[in-house]
Order: structure tokens, then sequence, then C-alpha cells
């Protein structure tokens, strides 16, 4: 309680201190704008005031200059008195002392004034005082963690009966790291976080949006997660498939190689849920998905095969045929096509002596895809706790994540 708190009171203090600047900083700004809106009014509309007040002074002058040089003449010698005159009489004939620039009305002319208007004061306040809550608990909850191969199934529920959610906003970090960051944002209530180191610890924290809301709740109290389990990779060099930087994808290019590519490990464990995702379908005028395409599970590698179709083996290809130990079954899943994903479930249902059927492993396998499933018993004649995982396919093009 302690911690949270004096987390709150910094996050607070942070938060206003922040708004304090910035409305410091627009208030500035928008003082600047009329202030130069100010300036602009001021220089237009003095300059032509300025123009004929310069007009009226220079006639002024003038007939100034006149006035004196006319007394000058009348007070003068009289043998200049002639001259002064004629002088004085050109002067004043090329001189206009009867007309003056004209002059703008008094109601033309620009009078600034500032109008300011103490509502936004009334504004502010109530923005003010309504902005920022302080909850004693957040909304949602994370609930459960689960491992997965080199990544953390991570789920989470709604503790408050009276919260409706739109999205969750799930973030994580290493607990070296100083920043969280998003992972999922959606209206699920489960994700899988992929791409975590085995053995490294890793913090969550989960938020939510009410309904019609743009906000986001506070966060979740923050939980640790981490996983044992080392991540699935495709085995490299086979020169039909090239792989991503963590070899957890695998694309099958031009290369007219054909070929399985199988898992670098028998990493798949009964008990565990084995999931392909069909990241992205290339195919266009090569040709459709051929039936020999396979995605599944095998007890051991068996190089020259161009399928996993055959013995030991389970599979469904591209067009939803299911294959197990190389028969094809009466049911069928749906196709897979681009962003599909196909999921294998196995427990060991049975292990004794051999039976009619020659086995005595058997396998319960329920294989999922596009809210389809199939259901059955994998027999087979020796003890598999860990499995291979494979692909192939015919064509390039397709993108398959492996997880």
């Amino acid at each position: 309680i302690r911690e949270s708190a004096t987390l709150t009171r910094d996050v607070l203090e942070q938060h206003f201190n922040d708004l304090k600047g910035t409305v410091k900083k627009l208030l500035d700004e928008r003082l600047l704008s009329l202030l130069q809106e100010v300036d602009a009014i001021e220089q237009e509309s003095i300059k032509p005031l300025d123009e004929c007040q310069k007009l009226i002074e220079h006639g002024v002058s003038t007939a100034d200059d006149l006035l004196r040089l006319g007394e000058s003449a009348v007070h003068g010698d009289v043998g200049q008195q002639n001259e002064k005159l004629c002088s004085f009489t050109k002067k004043a004939l090329h001189i206009q002392l009867d007309s003056l620039p004209e002059v703008p009305p008094l109601v033309d002319v620009p009078c600034l004034s500032a109008q300011l208007d103490d509502c936004l004061l009334t504004i502010l306040r109530n923005q003010i005082f309504r902005h920022g809550t302080v909850a004693s608990r957040p909304p949602v909850q994370l609930e459960e963690f689960v491992e997965k191969p080199g990544g953390i199934l991570v789920r989470w529920c709604k503790v408050d009966d009276d919260f409706i959610p739109q999205d969750y906003r799930l973030q994580y970090r290493k607990s070296t790291a100083s920043h969280f960051e998003d992972v999922y944002v959606g209206s699920e209530t489960e994700f899988i976080v992929l791409h975590i180191d085995p053995n490294v610890d890793y913090q969550f924290r989960v938020c939510a949006r009410g309904d019609g809301r743009q906000e986001w709740s506070p966060w979740s109290v923050p939980q640790i997660g981490h996983t044992t389990l080392v991540p699935h990779e495709w085995t490299t060099g086979l020169e039909g498939y090239s792989l991503s930087s963590r070899r957890n994808i695998a694309l099958r290019n031009d290369s007219e190689s054909c070929g399985v590519l199988y898992s670098k490990a028998p990493t798949y464990f009964c008990g565990q849920t084995l999931t392909f995702r069909q990241v992205l379908s290339l195919i266009e005028t090569v040709g459709q998905p051929d039936r020999r395409d396979s995605l599944g599970v095998c007890v051991e590698q068996r190089n020259g095969y161009d399928s996993l179709q055959r013995d030991k083996a389970v599979c469904v290809s591209t067009n939803g045929a299911v294959f197990v130990n190389g028969k094809e079954m009466t049911n069928q899943l749906p196709a897979v096509t681009s962003g599909s994903t196909v999921t294998f479930d196995m427990e060991v249902v049975q292990l004794g002596p051999s039976s009619n059927e020659g086995g005595n492993f058997k396998i319960r396998v329920t294989i999922s895809s596009n809210n389809r499933e199939v259901v059955f018993d994998w027999v087979l004649d020796q003890c598999c706790v860990s499995l291979y995982f494979g692909c192939s396919f015919l064509y390039p093009g397709w993108k398959v994540l492996v997880f």
C-alpha cells in the first residue's frame, strides 16, 4: 500500500507539474499572438495618418516660410522691395494654401481594445476540478501465467462488477528494464507473449478502457511471469525454406528443392499446445495448395520424404485433410488459408502391454483450426514423450509461425 501510494503521489505531482508548464506555455503563446495582432493593426492604421500629418506639417512650414518672405519684402529697403515682392509673388502663385489632404473621419479611425472574457476561468476551473481520479484498486487484474515454449500465455480478468470494458491493454518488460512496452491491445482476456527468453523474469501489467471512454483505467498490480521452456525452432540448412532470425518462422522460398522441414529438436511434449499460424500466403498464379502440403508432428525425422503424410506422424494438409500414420481420416478441417491457426493438443491415454492393434502407446490428439476440431487416438509402438514438428509445402510463398 505504501509503495503504491508513494508512486501515485509521484505520478500526480509530475502530471500536474507538466500541466502547469504546458498551460503557461500556451498562455504565453496566446499573449504573444494577441500582441502581434495589436502591432499589425497599429502599423496598418497609423501609416495613412502619419502621411497626412507630414503633408499638413509640410504645408504649414511652406506657408510660414512664405509669410516671413512677405514680411521681409514689406519691411526691407526700398531698393530691394521690388525684387523681394516679385520673388514673394512667384512663390505665392505656386503654393496652394487653400488645399489640405483628405483626413479620414474619426469614426473610421481604429481604436484598439482587448476583450477578455472571464468565462475561460470558469471553464478551466470546472475542467480542473474534474480532472484526474484516484482509485483504490484497478478494475482488471492479472489472473494466470501459463508457460509456453519461448513464450507466456497471460490471462486477466475483470474484478469490478460495475466496470464495462471495451478494450484491454497489456504491457511487459524484462525485470532489468526500466520501461514497460505495449504487447497487446484488444478485447480478448488472454494473449500469448512470444520472444520470451527462458528462465528470465518478466513483469506484466494490464489496464482497461471503459465502454465509450477514451482514457485508460489504472494499471493492475504488476506481477512476475517466466517460462522454463525453450522456444520452438525450425532446423536450418534446408534449401527450400528461409528462416527468420529467431528461427520460429519458416518461408517456403522459390527453390525447386522440396522436402519436409523439421524442428531443430523434439521440443513438443505431450500436455502442451503446439500452434502453427499461417502468417502470409503469397500463392497467386503458381497454383493452388497441393494435397501433399502438411503441418504436423512426428516421432522422428526422416529425410527423403516430401510430406508428413507417412507412418509415425499426424498432420493436416492445406486443404484440411487429416492424416494419421499416412492414412487420411474421414473427418476434415477447414482449408488452411492466410491468417489461419492450427493447434495440436496431445495427452497420453494408455501406456501398457501391446494391444490387438500392435501398439502399446496411445496418445489422444486434438487438432483445431478455424473453430473446428478433430479428436482421435494415435497408436504408436513405442513410448514418445517428446515429438518433432514439421511442415512441407510444394509451392513457394507459404509462411508459417510456430509457437
